[in-house]
């Protein structure tokens, strides 16, 4: 077991600034640090966060998102376990898969991009952060529930909120503050909805939720604020992310850029590469249920353990040459990247495995190619260098492009 003094910190600026180098001395030479600030131990290789994500032996639990997220979202589905665990999955994962997400919500993803876009097709230029990405997911989540879009500001500035609690990894109480905040408003704000919506149900995901029933079991009103507030949060700040990182990438690499504006069948290969090269979310956490002996040393029961997903994706006795970028590599398999079964790292593995791995497909498959579609001769502004900011979740501030005005 190594300690935390062998590699800049996961807390310090210059983590914040590139985690990249410090993942590879910690993979290469303390895989297991023990984190004092966080009171948590590090992991970082690919087949250590692979074999908590998995946990076939019941040796890892999600009893940190007590504290991690309960302050924030209410109980979520994330903290169950076992046939309650499994029943509220089977009540939410219809909805984002198959005839669902094929016939109810595609049509909602595509209206919703291409509001976004035809806002700025004919200026030449975009901040494609700023003006798409930060916004799209949101709307399409808000829409899927048959909220009003006209709050997407309310909603952002929650999910956001929710987002800095999540990594607030050096405690700040400030952050924790605002947290605790948006609980209070987002359930100020839902629960007459969702009432009102029991009483007169209509064909949207929230009126499906309050009548979704496994088993004889139905979902309280507290259970469908809490995945509603869930969704909020990791939909819109991962897939928020992916497309920025998508297009940060492509736009990094040329030839990549062109091969997908010929062909875009390679967009899901675009994604997946994205989801292992930048994830938007680098850390995830889980609990020990004993003693568990990984690469590096023994983390006792009862210990926090912090996953490196950012790390494990570039770790290169998984992956060759891991440190570029490169959508046609033959090691990493798209036509299983959005399932349980993906070899990258981004969206969990296991029974935990993101619920909504198919909708950001579907996301970054129709926005990508509208985006596409809509901006001929794309490319970063003169002298922008792009900078990736974030620790927990961590993506592109911000991308201006320049592209040819539609007519």
């Amino acid at each position: 077991m190594s300690t935390a003094q062998q590699v800049p910190d996961i807390l310090s600026p210059e983590f914040a600034a590139n985690p990249y180098p410090a993942y590879r001395t910690m993979r290469d030479s303390a895989p297991l640090i023990r984190h004092e600030a966080t009171q948590s131990w590090i992991v970082s290789r690919y087949e250590d966060v692979k074999r908590v994500f998995k946990d076939r032996a019941g040796q890892f639990t999600t009893e940190n998102y007590d504290w991690q997220i309960e302050p924030v979202h209410g109980r979520t589905i994330l903290q169950l376990s076992g046939r309650e665990h499994a029943v509220r999955r089977a009540l939410v994962a219809p909805a984002f898969r198959g005839a669902d997400l094929q016939e109810r919500f595609l049509p909602v993803i595509e209206r919703n991009s291409r509001e976004l876009i035809d806002a700025f097709r004919h200026t030449g230029r975009a901040d494609l952060v700023a003006d798409y990405a930060t916004r799209f997911p949101v709307n399409v989540i808000a829409d899927m529930l048959g909220l009003d879009k006209a709050d997407h500001d309310r909603f952002h500035g929650w999910y956001t909120s929710v987002i800095a609690f999540l990594g607030n990894l050096s405690g700040d109480q400030e952050v924790a503050a605002a947290g605790a905040r948006t609980r209070t408003e987002f359930a100020e704000y839902m629960i007459p909805v969702i009432r009102e919506r029991r009483e007169n149900p209509g064909d949207d995901l929230l009126s499906t939720l309050c009548a979704a029933e496994v088993d004889g079991v139905r979902m309280s009103d507290e259970d469908i604020k809490a995945f509603c507030s869930l969704l909020l949060a990791a939909g819109g700040e991962t897939t928020d992310k992916a497309i920025a990182g998508i297009f940060a990438n492509l736009l990094a690499h040329p030839e990549q850029l062109a091969a997908v504006r010929e062909d875009r069948s390679l967009i899901p290969r675009a994604f997946a590469e994205t989801l292992r090269y930048t994830p938007p979310v680098h850390m995830i956490m889980r609990q020990t249920a004993t003693d568990v002996t990984l690469s590096g040393g023994t983390i006792p029961a009862g210990a926090t353990v912090t996953c490196l997903i950012g790390a494990a994706n570039r770790d290169e006795t998984r992956y060759r040459d891991p440190d570029r970028f490169d959508i046609m590599r033959d090691d990493l398999t798209t036509t299983t990247a959005f399932s349980a079964a993906a070899d990258h790292l981004a969206f969990a593995l296991g029974r935990h495995f993101c619920v909504g791995a198919l909708l950001a497909k579907a996301e970054v498959e129709i926005g990508v190619g509208q985006l596409l579609d809509a901006l001929p001769g794309l490319r970063t502004e003169d002298g922008f260098e792009v900078v990736e900011r974030g620790v927990f979740t961590r993506g592109p501030q911000s991308l201006p492009v320049r592209f040819t005005p539609a007519a």
